[in-house]
């Protein structure tokens, strides 16, 4: 008896030494660029909210052409189209000598986002449309 007592032991010792490995989700360096511009955005659409003119364009922003994308999406003419208009729209908020409102501006921009992210990953838009100044 005392035989299969030390047997039982043994195996509770065995499964408690081993490990479980997860597989962790790292985001891709899009998504953490992508993450960026939103809060990058969230301050701006809060600093127009304030009455405040933003200054300066986010050279960070020009990492949409080279940041690397998650393993399953594959960066097309679509995606570099959409890049293009994206950073256009961008820096059109900082223009100080624009005719258009700064909140349009700042809406044309989101909504930039908004129609990329229709063409390809929809699962960012609830969120994106949050930045729009109604």
């Amino acid at each position: 008896m005392s035989i299969f007592g030390c047997k039982n032991e043994e195996k509770e010792t065995t499964e408690i030494s081993e490990k479980i490995v997860y597989d962790m989700y790292e985001p891709s360096e899009m998504a953490n660029l992508m993450n960026q511009m939103y809060a990058h955005n969230l301050k701006v659409k809060q600093d127009i909210l304030d009455g405040k003119t933003p200054t300066e364009f986010p050279m960070d922003f020009m990492k949409i052409h080279t940041a690397e994308l998650s393993d399953f999406k594959d960066r097309n003419e679509i995606f570099e189209s959409f890049s293009n208009v994206f950073l256009n729209a961008e820096r059109e908020i900082f223009n100080e000598d624009s005719e258009v409102p700064l909140e349009e501006r700042f809406n044309n921009a989101v909504n930039v986002c908004i129609s990329c992210h229709q063409t390809e990953c929809t699962g960012p838009i609830p969120r994106i449309q949050k930045l729009l100044i109604k």
